[in-house]
């Protein structure tokens, strides 16, 4: 398959699904009180159905709103709306009444795709006082929808089960071939570590093209059928380049039942590679050291040798004869255990959505769980660059996918140009225009490209640069990595813009709250490591944690910098 002759991502499903065998599974969703599962031939037919009523109700180009957890129908109706000549929108679970309204009222949907009664309730309100939504689609039977809702007009609100229930003749398979590399495929909004969201539009060449070094990557890592288990939002730009990713190598696709039960759902899908955001990591980072410094005697021998030989064999440095045949003995007996505990088929941990730890990076390859670190934005459809296995740097980002060029601007800021760079930000000229200049996205990343193998490294996000009242640039990320990763500290944020000295929020992990003396000295020990501007000078402990239903986490569990310093502005205030 050459991914560059394709036209859209809909050509993509309809070529994949031509090779694959009928009655395979494609799609299922490990929710045990939805369970579900499509072959690919039962997908395709309910594309097919769900589009026609589709085409009904939008015109080429109409937005469509579509607002539900990771699940089959997610799948469906995005490939549905694109078949249509519509445009997806994406929209996050956890977004407020107040987000959706924002979202509406900015891309103004022909249609809304919402899944069941919960995220209705956060929609209804704004669905029922905008003229432009024409149709409703539900996922889940909505009951009693009038006394429980408010509906104004019953008639704008349709049944997806039903829909799916229709007969298809030849004449109802709608046919676009409008579709071209430069159509806009989806808008998704950005998580917005600062102010509202901003539309981004990409196309389906931008993913296509994309594409090309997410197929080169796992190339390596698949011998038979692959397994994923999708459990990022899909309304994130990363995962949902995944699902395209998942159809071009011909996958079986999972979907986790909900993020607390996503252990058991990793040893019930067994998966090949998985795909999660540097904060999965860190707690994965931080549960595996906690179990391993209980080991005692031998066990701990062996777990220090599998740690030190694995970090030798990843760096490339040479082994003695007696360190190849204990490392071959850990393989069997440390590493192996611990693959088994992610079903035992897992070939790639990858990392995207942000900078992974150095420190977390190196302890998770060491211990048997390759995890490859990559970059990309939005904004770039997603992925800029990817470590590929055979050749793992963990302080870098890996090399830059073909079909984008990547150099670095004189102050240091990354700048990418190719198809994957978005068409621009919905309505909004004056944003897209700041950005995008001579063709090259300027990505506010910070960052250096190794000469010898062209590999990317990400320094810091030039926005979140502190600078002190002496002029010194400060790496925030750097500094709260270094603290995260300690097992009595659950999340920080540092402060000090046009400060004399950096402070830091703690969130004690909940077995040391209270303990500030024990917190003091684990900061004590991390200034040690830190230049003189880097250490933190005070502290304050806080004891609710930065979530996404406090407003405090994007949805990818960023730390939301504006909105933290405005809630704590006072004690803030107070460290100085």
């Amino acid at each position: 398959m050459n991914l560059d002759k394709l036209n859209s991502l809909v050509e993509l499903f309809f070529y994949q699904v031509n090779k694959q065998d009928k009655k395979s599974i494609f799609l299922e969703w490990l929710n045990p009180n939805n369970k579900k599962t499509y072959t690919w031939e039962e997908t395709k037919v309910n594309i097919f159905k769900l589009s026609k009523i589709v085409k009904e109700n939008i015109k080429e180009g109409d937005r469509c709103l579509l607002v539900s957890e990771n699940r089959p129908e997610w799948f469906i109706s995005d490939l549905a709306i694109m078949l249509s000549g519509g445009i997806t929108v994406p929209a996050y679970t956890t977004y407020t009444e107040e987000d959706y309204k924002y979202l509406i009222e900015d891309c103004e949907p022909t249609l809304v795709i919402v899944s069941n009664n919960d995220m209705l309730k956060k929609l209804n309100n704004t669905i029922n006082q905008k003229d432009f939504i024409k149709k409703i689609i539900t996922l889940d039977e909505i009951d009693n929808v009038t006394n429980n809702l408010n509906i104004e007009s019953k008639e704008k609100y349709l049944d997806f089960n039903k829909i799916l229930k229709n007969d298809l003749s030849e004449k109802d398979k709608v046919e676009n071939n409008n579709l071209k590399r430069t159509s806009a495929a989806c808008i998704i909004y950005t998580s917005g570590t600062g102010g509202n969201p901003k539309g981004v539009i990409l196309s389906h060449g931008g993913i296509l093209n994309n594409l090309v070094g997410a197929c080169e990557i796992m190339k390596p890592l698949i011998d038979s059928r692959p397994v994923f288990l999708t459990w990022l939002p899909l309304s994130h730009s990363y995962e949902h380049c995944c699902q395209f990713a998942q159809i071009a190598v011909g996958a079986k696709v999972f979907y986790a039942e909900k993020i607390e039960k996503l252990l058991d759902n990793i040893s019930e899908a067994k998966p090949t590679i998985m795909t999660a955001v540097p904060r999965f990591y860190q707690n994965l980072y931080n549960k595996i050291n906690i179990n391993l410094k209980k080991q005692t005697g031998l066990k701990a021998k062996l777990i220090s040798a599998t740690i030190r030989l694995g970090k030798k064999k990843l760096l490339k440095q040479k082994m003695t004869f007696l360190e190849k045949l204990t490392n071959s003995l850990v393989e069997k007996l440390v590493r192996k255990k611990i693959k088994n505990q992610f079903g035992g088929n897992l070939k790639a941990f990858i990392s995207g959505g942000g900078a992974l730890d150095r420190e977390i990076g190196e302890f998770l390859n060491s211990i048997g769980l390759p995890t490859l670190q990559g970059y990309g934005l939005t904004e770039t459809s997603p992925i800029v660059s990817c470590n590929p296995i055979h050749k793992i740097k963990v302080e870098t980002v890996g090399p830059p996918f073909k079909g984008n060029l990547v150099k670095i601007a004189e102050d240091g800021e990354i700048l990418v140009k190719g198809e994957n760079v978005m068409i621009g930000y919905w309505n909004k000229k004056d944003e897209t225009e700041k950005v995008i200049k001579d063709g090259w996205l300027h990505t506010g990343d910070i960052g250096e490209i190794n000469n010898e193998d062209g590999y990317l490294k990400i320094t810091d996000r030039k926005k979140d640069i502190i600078v002190s009242a002496g002029g010194d640039n400060i790496s925030p990320a750097k500094i709260e990595n270094m603290i995260t990763n300690e097992q009595e500290i659950d999340q920080c944020m540092v402060y000090g813009d046009k400060k004399n000295y950096l402070v830091a929020l703690i969130v004690p992990n909940k077995e040391f709250f209270g303990e500030k003396d024990k917190i003091n000295h684990v900061i004590e020990n991390i200034n040690k490591k830190l230049t003189l501007v880097e250490k933190i000078k005070r502290i304050q402990l806080i004891d609710e944690n930065f979530s996404i239903e406090n407003g405090l986490l994007t949805p990818t569990m960023k730390v939301k910098r504006k909105k933290v310093t405005e809630k704590y502005k006072k004690e803030l205030e107070k460290l100085y």
